[in-house]
C-alpha cells in the first residue's frame, strides 16, 4: 500500500483544521525558545554571551572536539511533529536553492543537500545579531509572522539543529543507508567563539573540529587547513578552501555523506555499456544497470516527464525524473515545487518495469556565499555578506564569516538490501531506459524530508 507523505497530511490538516478538529501550530511555536518575547532590536541580548577559547590547529591532533552528551540528548520532545514541519520548510528552501544552483550549471552534474544547507544557515543564525537573525528566520521559514518592525522574536536554533539530526537518524536506522555529517570551523588566533555557536556545530554533526591558526601567510594557512580537513575526513574532502585572505576571521565547511543501497539488487549480469545521450550531439558509453520488477511509476504529461520511485533500504527512497524526449530538463527543474513532488508521490501506480539506470556516485562543493548571491544578492549581503552582523559569534568585533563551503557526497552500492526478487507477474514489462539527462531526489520516507537533489547530465564524469 502506498504511503501518503506526512507533508501532505500536515497540509490537509492545516487547511481543514476545523473539520478535522485539529489545531494548526505555527512552525515558530514548535521551535520557539522558552519564555520567548518580542525583543527590541536596539537592546542588549537577554543573556550575556558565553565564549570559549579555540585550540590551535595541530596536524598531530586529529581527534574531534569533545561533546556533552546530556546537551545532545535533551529537547527530544515533540520530535515527530517537529520533523514533519521542519521537513516542509527545508524542502521549500532546498528547492529554491537547487534551482539557483542548477541555473548556473547548465551542462554539468549538480548536487545539493537541503538538510546540509539548512543546517549551515541555522548554525550561523546562532551567532547573528538580532537584526541579522531576523533575516535568517525569514529565509528559513521560522519567523513568528507577527513581528513589529522594531523588535524580533527568536526561535531556539538548537531545537532546529537537533531536529535535523533526528531526520538523519531516521535514515541511519535502516540496515544499509547511512548519513555522516562533519563540521570544521577555522578561526584566526586569539579569538574566542560563542558557546552557542560551538554547541550548534555539535548539534548539527556527528563529528566537529574547531581550530585556530595564523592567517597572516594565506598560502601556508590554505595548505594547512586543507591538509587537516582531508586527513580528518578520511580523504573524502580535498582542497576545500582556495584563495584565503590574511584578514580572514572564520572559515566553515560541512561534509554531508550519504551512502545508500537499493532495496532490491540490480542484476549484475545485465549491467552493460550502453549509449547515454548527454545532449543532441554528444553521446558517451556508460554502464547501465538493469532490473525487472514492480516499481511505482507515473507519466506526467503536464510536466512532460516520467517519474519512477526507487526504494532504498528501509525508509528512504529516490524519485527519479526523466524528461520526455525533446523536453528540456532545466524547464522541469525550474517549475519544481513541494506540492508538485507530493502530487507525484500520491499519483504513482505500481507497474511491472524493466528499468535500466546508469551507475553513478557523485560529489559537489557549494560556496554558500555564491549560492545565496545566485538567489538574491541582497539576501546574501544581509545573511553572510557586507551587511551581516555576527555580534553573538565571537568576542572580537566586528567578526566576519569569510568562507562557507558545503560538501556533499552521494554513493550508491550496486547491491541490494534484499535478495533479487523472482518475477512471477504475468505480462510483458514496460521498458524504461534512463539514457539521457535526468533529475533525482533522495527522500526520507517518514518525515518526507528531501536529503538530496541532483541532476545527472553525464554519468561518466
Amino acid at each position: 500500500m502506498q504511503r501518503t507523505p506526512l507533508l501532505v497530511l500536515l497540509l490537509c490538516c492545516c487547511l481543514s483544521a476545523g473539520q478535522a478538529n485539529r489545531v494548526y501550530i505555527h512552525p515558530f511555536q514548535l521551535f520557539a525558545a522558552k519564555n520567548v518575547s518580542c525583543e527590541t532590536l536596539q537592546t542588549q541580548p537577554s543573556k550575556p554571551m558565553e565564549t570559549l577559547p579555540v585550540i590551535p590547529l595541530d596536524m598531530e591532533v586529529l581527534t574531534p572536539d569533545g561533546r556533552d552528551q546530556s546537551k545532545l540528548d535533551s529537547q527530544r520532545q515533540n520530535i515527530t511533529e517537529r520533523t514533519a514541519v521542519l521537513a516542509e520548510l527545508l524542502n521549500t528552501l532546498g528547492l529554491r536553492m537547487y534551482q539557483a544552483l542548477s541555473s548556473k550549471q547548465h551542462s554539468t552534474n549538480t548536487l545539493l543537500s537541503p538538510v546540509n544547507t539548512y543546517g549551515s544557515l541555522v548554525t550561523f543564525f546562532l551567532g547573528a545579531s538580532k537584526k541579522t537573525a531576523c533575516v535568517f528566520q525569514e529565509l528559513l521559514g521560522l519567523s513568528c509572522g507577527t513581528e513589529r518592525e522594531d523588535c524580533v522574536s527568536l526561535v531556539d536554533g538548537h531545537k532546529v539543529l537537533k531536529t535535523l539530526q533526528s531526520i538523519n537518524s531516521l535514515v541511519d536506522d535502516g540496515p544499509k543507508d547511512e548519513i555522516t555529517t562533519q563540521v570544521w570551523a577555522f578561526t584566526r588566533q586569539d579569538v574566542q567563539l560563542s558557546q552557542d555557536f560551538i554547541q550548534g556545530t555539535q548539534d548539527f554533526s556527528d563529528t566537529s573540529f574547531i581550530r585556530s591558526l595564523d592567517f597572516s601567510k594565506p598560502e601556508e594557512a590554505e595548505q594547512l587547513v586543507n591538509n587537516f580537513v582531508e586527513k580528518t575526513s578520511d580523504g573524502k574532502v580535498k582542497s576545500a578552501f582556495k584563495e584565503l585572505n590574511s584578514s580572514s576571521d572564520l572559515l566553515f565547511i560541512t561534509s554531508f555523506n550519504f551512502q545508500g543501497s537499493w532495496r532490491t539488487a540490480f542484476q549484475p549480469e545485465k549491467t552493460l555499456l550502453q549509449e547515454f545521450h548527454v545532449d543532441e550531439t554528444t553521446t558517451v558509453m556508460a554502464p547501465l544497470m538493469t532490473h525487472t520488477g514492480q516499481y511505482h511509476y507515473l507519466n506526467d504529461k503536464t510536466q512532460q516527464c516520467t517519474i519512477v520511485k526507487l526504494p532504498l533500504s528501509k525508509r528512504s527512497y529516490m524519485l527519479l525524473v526523466l524528461p520526455y524526449e525533446g523536453a528540456d530538463l532545466r524547464d522541469i527543474e525550474s517549475r519544481l515545487r513541494t506540492h508538485i513532488m507530493s502530487g507525484w508521490h500520491q499519483s504513482l501506480q505500481e507497474v511491472l518495469l524493466e528499468l535500466s539506470l546508469p551507475k553513478f556516485s557523485m560529489s559537489s562543493e557549494t560556496d554558500l556565499h555564491d549560492l545565496l548571491t545566485n538567489m538574491d544578492p541582497k539576501v546574501e549581503a544581509e545573511l553572510l555578506g557586507s551587511k551581516a552582523e555576527f555580534s553573538q559569534l565571537s568576542n572580537t568585533k566586528p567578526f566576519t564569516v569569510d568562507k562557507v563551503v558545503n560538501k556533499v557526497l552521494f554513493e550508491m552500492s550496486e547491491e541490494g538490501v534484499e535478495p533479487q526478487d523472482k518475477i512471477q507477474e504475468a505480462g510483458v514489462p514496460l521498458k524504461l531506459s534512463i539514457n539521457r539527462p535526468f533529475f533525482f531526489s533522495v527522500i526520507e520516507g517518514d518525515s518526507n524530508a528531501i536529503l538530496m537533489l541532483g541532476r545527472i547530465t553525464n554519468p561518466t564524469l
